[in-house]
């Protein structure tokens, strides 16, 4: 019974991402440009996100400033979620809605990106920093399920926003990793050309 599940969680991962391979490409494209015209036009990204999303956030952090799978020149890009003493001191003094988007305000500029990390879109304290990135004129890559939440009505003709089509925030979570795995190795695609297949890329230390 539970091998039947185990395998069960793996076959509804991957029917999921098959789906998402057809209807979420071109968007993830697009997250690419967007990215990529932001680091070589010497803006950055600052990724943010609560729980899981607030780990993924710093695991793309992580591959920009060090590599995904190959040797490059750092890009920036910032996690928003990581530095303890400013989130516990920003809820504290202010309001636990502001942890996010206070660190936007103060490090935020134009031609920067937010990537915004909800499984439900619903988040307040990212919704909060997505309002702090419009007033910086940042474009925000929000990466989101289910119908998208009070996130999707709040992005602009010129943000981009990926919505899982799932409920369960395990999978919609699962898709996310991958779709930040997809930025990553498009902008170095963009950046160092298309990889030699021959070559096995070198091991990372994470």
């Amino acid at each position: 019974m539970l091998l039947q599940r185990i395998q069960q969680q793996f076959i509804d991962s991957a029917d999921l991402k098959y789906q998402c391979a057809q209807s979420l490409a071109p968007t993830v494209e697009s997250a690419i440009a967007a990215v990529l015209a932001s680091v070589t036009g010497g803006g950055k990204v600052l990724a943010c996100g609560n729980g899981a999303s607030a780990a993924a956030a710093q695991h793309f952090a992580a591959s920009f400033m060090g590599r995904y799978e190959r040797e490059r020149p750092e890009l920036a890009a910032f996690s928003l979620s990581s530095d303890a003493a400013v989130l516990t001191g920003i809820a504290n003094d202010f309001d636990a809605r502001a942890v996010f988007a206070r660190q936007v305000r103060a490090l935020g500029q134009a031609g920067d990106v937010l990537l915004a990390l909800s499984t439900s879109g619903n988040s307040a304290n990212v919704l909060a920093a997505v309002e702090a990135a419009h007033e910086r004129e940042m474009v925000v890559v929000a990466l989101t399920g289910a119908r998208g939440g009070r996130l999707s009505m709040q992005l602009r003709d010129t943000d981009v926003h990926l919505c899982v089509p799932h409920e369960l925030p395990a999978r919609i979570l699962e898709v996310h990793h991958l779709v930040l795995h997809c930025i990553c190795d498009g902008v170095d695609a963009q950046l160092l050309g298309l990889p030699d297949e021959s070559n096995t890329p070198m091991e990372s230390a994470s």
